[in-house]
């Protein structure tokens, strides 16, 4: 049986169309999938703002690498003085259970685990290093509100164990603890 010159025309074109329609299915699962990192990046983060989402997005940080990015502050502050106490212990643990932080992307036996016994100063290196790495690519407006978004929470932490009624002190540990995480912030010149 032979074929006209129009059905050969005809296959071509559907195939033509079948390969353009499958890239944009793809196109569309892509779109798709950046909107739902975007929206579980708030979750974990805090941050609304489309460009630091969209600049977080095209570094490849994903939600639960954010979660636990999120996480080191929270330990390093409540370990700062040498020990941590229950206050602390239950702050950072509903830190990490909120909606706000992304209750569903932190790995609470590794977070109990660096809460029990006190994780080796390489945790912190590693994140001042990984921060670092943000700082080179971010613009300062997208950095500072990161670092807002992450240490706000931090100092929550370090207010939950001191002061009146364990409010509004923080102790010289935990301030210079603050202080250096603060630091790591800081575009490399």
């Amino acid at each position: 049986m032979s074929h006209t010159p129009f059905e050969g025309g005809r296959k071509l074109e559907e195939a033509f169309f079948k390969e353009e329609n499958d890239r944009a299915v793809a196109r569309l699962r892509k779109l798709a999938e950046m909107e739902g990192n975007r929206k579980a990046l708030t979750g974990v983060s805090g941050i609304t703002d489309e460009a630091v989402l969209d600049k977080l997005l095209e570094l490849k940080v994903t939600p639960s690498i954010l979660a636990s990015m999120a996480a080191v502050p929270l330990v390093e502050v409540a370990w700062a003085d040498g020990h941590v106490d229950e206050k602390e212990r239950e702050a950072v643990l509903a830190a990490a259970r909120s909606v706000e932080f992304g209750k569903d992307k932190v790995d609470f036996p590794l977070l109990e685990s660096w809460l029990e016994k006190r994780p080796s100063p390489q945790l912190l290196q590693a994140w001042t290093h990984y921060v670092q790495g943000l700082a080179a690519a971010m613009d300062p407006r997208e950095l500072n509100q990161l670092k807002h978004n992450l240490l706000d929470r931090a100092r929550r932490i370090a207010e939950a164990a001191g002061g009146l009624l364990g409010f509004g002190k923080i102790s010289s540990s935990e301030q210079a603890m603050l202080e250096r995480m603060d630091q790591a912030f800081n575009k490399p010149s």
